[in-house]
C-alpha cells in the first residue's frame, strides 16, 4: 500500500472546493508520503505555503476542456509556477487534434512545458473523447514535445482511465515519457492493475481514503 501511494497525486479538483478541503487533502498527502496533491490554482500558493518542501503541488492548466488559447495556458502555467506549483497536468485541444491538427497541438505542447522550464509537465489527452488512431497520434506527439508524462484523463468527461488505454500508451509512446492514469481508480486492485500495465502514477483521492480505514 505504501509502493502505490508514492505514486498518488492526491486530487481535488471540485469546483466547490474549500481552503479546509485543501488543507485536509494536504495533511493527508503528508502523512501517507504521496507523489503530490493536485489541486485548482487558485489554491496553489496558500498550499505552498502551507506545506513548504514536505509535499510537491501539482496544480491543472486549460482544466477541464482544453480549449483556452495557447497564450492563455502559456500564462496559466508561469502563474501557477510562480505561485509555488512543482508539477502541472495541461489538458491538450481536443478540437485541434481532432481536425489532424497535429502540428498546433505539438506546439502547444511545448510552449507549456518551455513555460515549466524543470517542473514536470503532464499531458492530459481525454482518452474517453479519442479514437484508437488519436490516441496513438497523441503518443507520437507527446514523445516529440518533451512533456514528461502522458495522462489519460480529467475525471470531468464521460469516463476516466482504462486498463486497455494505459497498456496502449506503454506500447506506442518513447521510452522516457512516463504514464498518469486518473479518473475512477476506485480499489487497491484498480490501483495495482494500472501500476502493472505501466502507469507511473495515479490520480485518485481514494487511495487514501482507504489506507485511512485500513
Amino acid at each position: 500500500m505504501r509502493e502505490l501511494l508514492k505514486k498518488v497525486d492526491h486530487t481535488l479538483l471540485a469546483p466547490d472546493a474549500t481552503w479546509e478541503q485543501i488543507k485536509a487533502i494536504c495533511d493527508d498527502g503528508m502523512a501517507y508520503a504521496t507523489a503530490s496533491v493536485c489541486i485548482p490554482a487558485s489554491f496553489v500558493k496558500q498550499a505552498k505555503a502551507y506545506v513548504g518542501t514536505r509535499l510537491p503541488i501539482c496544480t491543472v492548466i486549460g482544466f477541464p476542456n482544453g480549449y483556452s488559447t495557447t497564450a492563455v495556458k502559456v500564462f496559466e502555467t508561469e502563474d501557477a509556477i510562480r505561485n509555488g506549483a512543482d508539477e502541472i497536468d495541461m489538458v491538450i485541444n481536443i478540437g485541434w487534434l481532432r481536425d489532424r491538427r497535429y502540428a498546433d497541438v505539438l506546439r502547444e505542447i511545448k510552449a507549456v512545458k518551455a513555460a515549466c522550464g524543470d517542473k514536470i509537465l503532464k499531458v492530459i489527452i481525454e482518452t474517453c473523447l479519442l479514437t484508437e488512431e488519436e490516441k496513438i497520434a497523441m503518443c507520437d506527439i507527446v514523445s516529440q514535445s518533451g512533456a514528461d508524462y502522458i495522462k489519460t484523463s480529467t475525471g470531468f468527461s464521460k469516463s476516466g482511465a482504462t486498463p486497455e488505454d494505459v497498456a496502449l500508451f506503454a506500447e506506442y509512446v518513447a521510452p522516457h515519457v512516463k504514464i498518469k492514469a486518473a479518473g475512477g481508480i476506485a480499489s487497491v486492485e484498480d490501483a495495482e492493475r494500472f501500476v502493472k500495465l505501466g502507469a507511473h502514477r495515479l490520480g485518485t483521492s481514494r487511495l487514501v481514503k482507504i489506507a485511512k480505514e485500513l
